[in-house]
């Protein structure tokens, strides 16, 4: 179970592929289909992230001076992933694809990050669309910690423009477990 915004738990086992370490190990090496975000980077969301976190970077808010700098207002590092988040609800009926790391098989029940580690190589501006193709790098065996025991699983976000070009890196890893039991 993973907690919710409003910090009640979410029941999130219907999203997770549940198997052995052995048939984890067989999605290393594995990439996804490329996937493309449904819409552009816009200024609103630019200048909606950089309003809630009180950012004034010129960068966010001043089209002249990004556009100069950057070739365009800039997208916020933060966010890299939320570009590619698909919308809780559409009009149209579709498939909701999962991360790559939702769909190793192993045997825990929730999931909590564990480290992150993005690099950017070229500016991301209003109007790039993105596209990610996702990796999965590694898996370990079993650990045990203080939540629970389980496996880290290490994946890495390749994201491009619409050009072709890479933009960024994102190396992510999860710990997935199961919960220890409260004594």
């Amino acid at each position: 179970m993973g907690f919710g915004a409003d910090s009640t738990v979410t029941d999130i086992s219907g999203q997770l592929a549940f198997g052995s370490y052995e048939d984890a190990l067989r999605m290393v090496g594995v990439t996804s289909e490329p996937r493309t975000a449904a819409t552009v980077v816009s200024a609103a969301r630019i200048q909606l992230f950089a309003a809630m976190v009180r950012d004034a970077n010129p960068s966010y808010w001043d089209a002249d001076f990004a556009e100069r700098t950057w070739g365009g207002l800039l997208a916020p590092p933060a966010l890299l992933m939320g570009w590619l988040v698909p919308p809780p609800w559409q009009p149209t009926p579709g498939p909701r694809v999962s991360a790559i790391a939702l769909r190793v098989p192993l045997p825990g029940t929730t999931f909590i990050n564990a480290g992150n580690d993005a690099e950017f190589l070229l500016p991301i501006v209003e109007g790039d669309r993105l596209t990610i193709v996702e990796e999965v790098v590694s898996v370990s065996p079993e650990k045990r910690t203080r939540l629970g025991v389980g496996h880290f699983v290490e994946t890495l976000d390749t994201f491009s423009r619409q050009d072709g070009a890479v933009v960024a890196r994102n190396r992510n890893t999860l710990f997935r477990f199961t919960p220890e039991a409260a004594s």
